[in-house]
């Protein structure tokens, strides 16, 4: 119920704004994984990693969810183009 009611929620928005949850996806993926490379302790590098790999996959299915599967085709296209 909850799912179907985010599901719809989701299906208002733009192609446009699910490509910008999949760009900030990217970006909360890299930012997971270059932490590490900070002098701080153990257990802020997991901290943090779990806090921005947590926001990508957000980010990820987010995007997934605003474009279903003809704006994940468009945007297959668009990165085919870019090849």
């Amino acid at each position: 119920m909850v799912f179907n009611r985010m599901k719809q929620w989701l299906n208002k928005f733009s192609f446009r704004t699910g490509l910008i949850l999949a760009l900030l996806c990217v970006v909360c993926y890299t930012v997971s994984f270059a932490q590490m490379l900070l002098p701080v302790s153990v257990t802020v590098k997991g901290i943090l990693w779990i806090v921005f790999f947590g926001l990508a996959k957000t980010f990820q299915y987010g995007a997934l969810m605003i474009w279903g599967a003809t704006g994940l085709a468009r945007a297959k296209a668009i990165f085919k183009r870019l090849e």
